[in-house]
């Protein structure tokens, strides 16, 4: 018996789609968008702007490293979602983080990375 699964066209296309989308959304989220070639925008929330900077690090530093990825966080294989913990005044807090993929002004989401870079934008 063949255990092998034969994908068409279509579904090869998308897997590898989502692995572009997955190796820049790694570099740009690694480099906390200091990558040049992945030029992106990082954008925070009020509440993780107030907290202090020590806990702001700790939040960067988390995002950065982030490399729990699964079915479940993950669908499409693409690592625009993360989920994970911190510290802050002694309290634990469960944080979000999403990248998202726009044109290059800003104004608009894209589904696909074109052969220019999209600006991706980290919350």
């Amino acid at each position: 018996m063949n255990d092998q699964t034969t994908l068409s066209a279509d579904e090869q296309a998308e897997i590898d789609r989502a692995a572009k989308i997955a190796e820049q959304n790694d570099r740009f989220r690694k480099t906390w968008g200091a990558d040049v070639s992945v030029p992106g925008q990082i954008i925070v929330t009020r509440a993780v702007a107030s907290l202090s900077a020590g806990a702001q690090v700790q939040i960067m530093r988390a995002v950065q490293t982030f490399d729990t990825f699964t079915e479940d966080n993950d669908p499409y294989g693409d690592h625009t979602f993360g989920a994970f913990e911190a510290i802050e005044a002694g309290e634990t807090v469960k944080l979000f983080w999403k990248i998202d993929l726009y044109d290059t002004e800003y104004t608009f989401g894209s589904a696909a990375p074109p052969r220019t870079p999209l600006r991706p934008a980290a919350s």
